[in-house]
């Protein structure tokens, strides 16, 4: 499809070299919007040319064959949509924004960096919410990042699959909780409560979800180990 004389088109293998210059160069012009590049030129090219098209989809935006613009989506996840810097503003990250919603009508998720305003704006005026952050030590470059998703045609049915995938991983980790919880009590030199351990705990809990606050964590804490604790003794 096209529009005006841009072309967007599925990327073939043989664009895939010049995907890699391109990202190379966007995050280049991006810094300090987004932390340097960790990886050397070779690095990239070897990822960037490994990339299974049959997995991975990629959408290239281009005019009078150069390379202007490139998306990915893999799974449920939109992982980079990157704009030459000589073409942002012309509308050609909306265009293949607008591909990346038709090739998953039902929603999808991606990560920004924290630093990256302009992006973040952009993916806000086009529908896009931010989920949450983190201090950055899950990403290769250590730097804050967001989670924004878009909600696609059915919001509610959506935001419920992320809440069911969160449950079944909160189930998972409470059940590891308090089977360490029953385990810890044989070597405690006092079978009491610890609440200043407690305070730290959910002081801990509070730098990783500061929008629940240390009250509230304070408060779950107290709950998840008082449960545990009882669990225990019915074993």
């Amino acid at each position: 499809m096209s529009t005006d004389e841009l072309l967007l088109r599925p990327a073939t293998p043989q664009d895939l070299p010049a995907v890699a210059d391109l990202y190379l160069r966007v995050r280049e012009a991006a810094v300090p919007s987004m932390p340097p590049q960790v990886h050397t030129v070779d690095e990239v090219h070897a990822f960037v040319g490994g990339w299974d098209l049959g997995r991975r989809e990629v959408w290239v935006a281009e005019r009078a064959d150069a390379l202007l613009a490139f998306l990915v989506v893999d799974g449920d996840w939109l992982e980079s949509l990157y704009v030459a810097p000589e073409a942002a503003g012309e509308g050609i990250g909306t265009a293949l924004l607008d591909v990346a919603k038709g090739l998953r009508p039902g929603g999808f998720c991606l990560w920004v960096f924290e630093s990256n305003t302009g992006a973040r704006r952009f993916y806000a005026r086009h529908g896009l919410v931010e989920l949450e952050r983190t201090d950055g030590s899950g990403n290769e470059e250590k730097a804050p990042d967001v989670r924004m998703a878009w909600p696609g045609a059915y919001p509610l049915a959506f935001f419920r699959g992320l809440i069911d995938e969160v449950d079944e991983q909160l189930g998972d980790l409470l059940a590891r909780r308090a089977a360490l919880t029953r385990a810890v009590q044989a070597h405690k030199p006092d079978p009491r409560r610890d609440p200043d351990r407690e305070q730290e705990i959910a002081a801990a809990l509070a730098r990783r979800a500061p929008a629940l606050g240390h009250e509230r964590l304070a408060r779950i804490v107290h709950a998840i180990i008082t449960e545990s604790l009882d669990a225990a003794t019915e074993l």
